[in-house]
């Protein structure tokens, strides 16, 4: 039977980003959950390492706090903690770290994605992702190059529905409307454009495909 981690070892985990399970820690702290199967290390360059979806599970029966989805959002995540775009964010910073942590993100889900599959594949979102609709789509959205929304609006904004596992994307250019839907499908999201009844505006609904 596998050891617990330590109290050293537990801060770790609740510490990982909560979109791509990255860590941070000592090279001793990460082998050990490594050997643990709480945490793998990247094949790829810079090699960083990521919670498995074991390191998941303990990192959510722990307690460690989920980044809030606010319907109107109105500042950044703190510092040091990776959090998607869904658009509205005043003082959002952009550029090539941002870049950069977005990557890094995306990579991750990706590799959570095949490590949930029997067959490896990646084209499905994974349970994860069925359970974070928001920020889910907003960083497929944002790993795509698309542009979020600022304070003032004038890009894609991600919200919750009332609908189980959908959510609804918002962007009032119609050609970025149909991107941001075309980047969903891409990404193993089951999508379809509606209109509301009130104002005539488009926006496009999307669901985590299962099959």
């Amino acid at each position: 039977m596998a050891r617990p981690p330590t109290a050293a070892q537990r801060r770790v985990i609740d510490a990982a980003d909560p979109v791509s399970g990255r860590l941070r820690g000592t090279e001793a702290q990460l082998a050990a959950l490594v050997r643990q199967g709480l945490a793998f290390r990247h094949p790829r360059p810079p090699r960083e390492h990521f919670l498995t979806p074991a390191g998941h599970r303990l990192r959510e029966s722990s307690g460690a706090p989920e980044p809030a989805v606010a319907p109107e959002p109105s500042a950044p995540a703190a510092s040091g903690v990776f959090a998607a775009r869904i658009g509205g964010e005043e003082g959002a910073e952009s550029g090539p770290a941002r870049l950069r942590e977005v990557r890094g993100a995306w990579q991750g889900l990706l590799e959570l994605r095949r490590m949930t599959r029997p067959d490896g594949a990646t084209d499905l979102p994974c349970a994860w992702e069925r359970t974070h609709l928001v920020p889910a789509a907003a960083l497929a959205l944002e790993a795509a190059g698309l542009r979020p929304a600022g304070a003032e609006g004038g890009g894609y904004q991600v919200r919750a529905t009332p609908q189980p596992e959908a959510v609804a994307v918002r962007e009032p250019d119609p050609e970025a409307l149909r991107a941001c839907a075309a980047t969903l499908e891409k990404a193993g999201w089951q999508v379809g454009e509606h209109t509301e009844p009130r104002t005539g505006a488009r926006y496009v609904l999307a669901s985590p495909r299962r099959v």
